[in-house]
C-alpha cells in the first residue's frame, strides 16, 4: 500500500512538472531561455519556482478576478497549507513542494513575494528610491533570492549580491513599462526624481527632462548590475553559464531601452529571440 502511494505520488509530481514546464516555456519570454543551460533537475525546479511566481503576478493583474485581494489570500493560505503538507488541489503545487525541499529553499521568499504582488492591487505612487527599493525587494529579489538556491552557491555574500541582482532587473522592467504601468495608474519611479528633474507625474512632462529622468534610471539599474556582477563566480560552477544569460538578457533590454532613446512611451522595448539564443550560446561558450 505505501509502495502503491509513493508510485502516484511520483506521479504527480512528475505531472506536475511538466504543466510547470509548459508555464515557463510559453510566458517566461526572458527566464526560460536561460533555464535551458542548466541540469534537468535544476531545470525543472526552476520551472516550477517560476509557475508559482506566474501565478502570484497574474492574480495581481487579471481583470477576470472579480476579488484579487481575497483571491491573494487564498493562495498564500494555501502556499501555508501545501508547505505544511496539506497542498490543495492545484497542478503547480507536487513540483513546488518538490523543489522547495530539494534545494532547500527558505519559505519566507515566497510570502515576501505574495506581499509585493499584494500591494500592486491599490493604485501606486511610490514617493522615494527607498520605497522603490522595497518594492523591487519583494517582486523581484525575492526570487533571485529563491533561484540561488537551485544554483547552489556556498559563500554567503551571495545573498546580497542576487538581491542587487533583482533590483536591477526590476528597474529595468520599471522603464520598459512605463507606459502600460501608468494606464493602471501605477507610477514606480520616485516622486522625489520627478521633482529633481522638473517632470509632472501625471503627463511626463516636459518631454526632454523627461528622457533625462530615465536616462538617470537607466544610469541606476546599470549600477546594480555593476554591484551585482560577483554574484556569477560565486554560485556553483555548473551554474554559472546560465546564470550568465539570465543577466545579459536583461542587460541586453537595458540596452535596447538605451539604443531607443528611451522611446518606451510608444511601443515596448523587447530583445529578440534571435539575439537572446546569441546570449545563450556566448553565455555556454
Amino acid at each position: 500500500m505505501n509502495a502503491d502511494r509513493t508510485n502516484v505520488d511520483r506521479t504527480n509530481v512528475s505531472q506536475s512538472y511538466v504543466w510547470c514546464e509548459r508555464v515557463a516555456r510559453r510566458q517566461a519570454k526572458n527566464f526560460y531561455y536561460s533555464f535551458l543551460l542548466l541540469s534537468s533537475p535544476q531545470r525543472r525546479a526552476m520551472c516550477a519556482i517560476y509557475a508559482f511566481m506566474r501565478y502570484c503576478d497574474d492574480l495581481s493583474d487579471d481583470p477576470g478576478v472579480p476579488d484579487r485581494a481575497a483571491a491573494i489570500a487564498r493562495w498564500r493560505e494555501d502556499l501555508r497549507a501545501a508547505l505544511e503538507g496539506h497542498a490543495a488541489d492545484h497542478p503547480v503545487w507536487p513540483a513546488f513542494i518538490d523543489a522547495v525541499a530539494r534545494y532547500k529553499i527558505p519559505h519566507q521568499y515566497f510570502f515576501e513575494m505574495i506581499e509585493g504582488v499584494s500591494s500592486d492591487l491599490a493604485p501606486r505612487r511610490l514617493q522615494t528610491f527607498d520605497e522603490l527599493y522595497a518594492y523591487c525587494y519583494h517582486v523581484a529579489s525575492v526570487v533571485g533570492l529563491t533561484i540561488i538556491h537551485i544554483f547552489g552557491f556556498d559563500a554567503p555574500e551571495a545573498i546580497g549580491l542576487a538581491e542587487k541582482c533583482g533590483v536591477a532587473f526590476q528597474l529595468t522592467n520599471i522603464l520598459r513599462d512605463v507606459r502600460e504601468d501608468a494606464e493602471k495608474n501605477r507610477v514606480y519611479l520616485p516622486a522625489e526624481d520627478f521633482e529633481r528633474f522638473g517632470v509632472s507625474s501625471d503627463t511626463f512632462e516636459p518631454h526632454d527632462r523627461f528622457l533625462e529622468l530615465l536616462e538617470f534610471e537607466a544610469d541606476r539599474a546599470r549600477e546594480y548590475y555593476r554591484q551585482s556582477a560577483p554574484l556569477v563566480g560565486l554560485v556553483h560552477k555548473r551554474s554559472r553559464a546560465s546564470l550568465r544569460a539570465l543577466i545579459g538578457i536583461y542587460s541586453r533590454l537595458l540596452d535596447h531601452i538605451v539604443a531607443s532613446h528611451y522611446d518606451v512611451m510608444a511601443r515596448r522595448i523587447r530583445v529578440p529571440t534571435w539575439e537572446k539564443l546569441w546570449v545563450l550560446v556566448r553565455s555556454a561558450v
